[in-house]
């Protein structure tokens, strides 16, 4: 596995190419994998990891839910609360725009409703409302700093994840990346690792070791 240094060498780089945005540029880890079929389910990635320092960027929360429910989550930070009454009338459009930066929660009890409603919609961009369950503040806590990691089909043996922002600290990323790199090898072995690539949200990939 890469060690300290090789990862921060690696991570300077790309932050010394920034450059000036009119945007904060995402830092994107790409890992690509040799002799893994992930159309086998014992193969396949499904993992959400929560990054110690954070995402470094604001991501936007949805929750459907009624009464003390709803309370609970606007008090905790969600940015949009859904009742159930609403859910007939939302358009359709409007939660697909909301899709793009957005994580979805629901009540347990509107699951179905929402199924129903907009299982097309958000259910191709992986991001159908998961249940609450447990204690609401922090599990929207957590979920402000959570990547996903999923593959997709045999001949895609590659994942990316957002590890941090050009704004953040290079031991910062670093702490991110290497969460990344934990949770993948305790599911794979580190055997399966062919390579891994760090780039900025406009910048070219730079490998990891090289």
């Amino acid at each position: 596995m890469y060690s300290k240094d090789q990862i921060l060498s690696t991570i300077n780089k790309c932050l010394e190419e920034k450059g000036t945005r009119k945007f904060t540029q995402t830092v994107e880890l790409a890992l690509n994998f040799r002799e893994t079929d992930f159309s086998k389910p014992e193969n396949r990635l499904n993992l959400e990891v929560v990054l110690p320092k954070g995402r470094g960027k604001t991501v936007n929360i949805v929750v459907f839910a009624d009464g003390a429910l709803a309370a609970d989550a606007k008090t905790a930070g969600a940015d949009v609360i859904i009742s159930g009454a609403e859910i007939p009338n939302l358009e359709k459009k409007k939660l697909k725009n909301m899709a793009d930066n957005s994580e979805f929660f629901a009540q347990p009890q509107l699951m179905m409703q929402i199924g129903k409603s907009f299982g097309q919609v958000l259910g191709g961009r992986g991001k159908l409302p998961k249940p609450i369950v447990g204690n609401v503040g922090q599990i929207l806590k957590n979920v402000r700093n959570t990547v996903k990691l999923r593959t997709k089909g045999k001949n895609l043996p590659t994942v990316h994840c957002p590890v941090g922002t050009e704004k953040m600290s290079a031991e910062d990323i670093y702490e991110n990346i290497s969460a990344v790199l934990n949770a993948v090898t305790n599911k794979l072995g580190e055997q399966r690792f062919a390579s891994a690539y760090l780039k900025l949200s406009m910048g070219k990939s730079i490998k990891i070791g090289a």
